[in-house]
């Protein structure tokens, strides 16, 4: 089966990985951050702000491959802070208030950059 690797235009261009691939009817896209695509951080301390970029990014990743936020199947996101829960949760409302996909929440120490609040990584099932 092909595996097909794409570092979507509007995303930042990491030097380490590939932010989207596919393989078949399945695209796996990278953990997103709140990076804008110069590789920014938007919103450092406001889980909302960066979370919102985060989805932001999601969406980019998933049109590279023709999809949606109705095609993701399962996410995962980290956080720093648990009382950032609620905040995740009403920007992720934005994007997708019905129709949730699976999901992991974790509260982590830590993640790649020390303003980063959230990372999400997904999973989409592509027609």
């Amino acid at each position: 089966m092909a595996v097909e690797r794409i570092q979507p235009a509007g995303l930042n261009r990491p030097t380490g990985y590939t932010h989207v691939v596919r393989v078949g009817d399945l695209a796996f896209i990278a953990g997103q951050t709140a990076s804008d695509s110069s590789g920014g951080v938007v919103g450092v301390g406001d889980v909302e702000a960066q979370a919102a970029q985060v989805y932001e990014n999601i969406k980019t990743a998933l049109a590279s491959v023709g999809a949606d936020f109705s095609s993701l199947v399962k996410t995962t996101t980290y956080l720093t802070r648990s009382e950032d829960i609620e905040g995740y949760r009403r920007a992720r409302a934005k994007y997708m208030p019905t129709d949730l996909p699976a999901s992991t929440l974790l509260v982590v120490t830590r993640l790649a950059h020390p303003d980063y609040l959230i990372e999400i990584e997904a999973i989409a099932a592509i027609d």
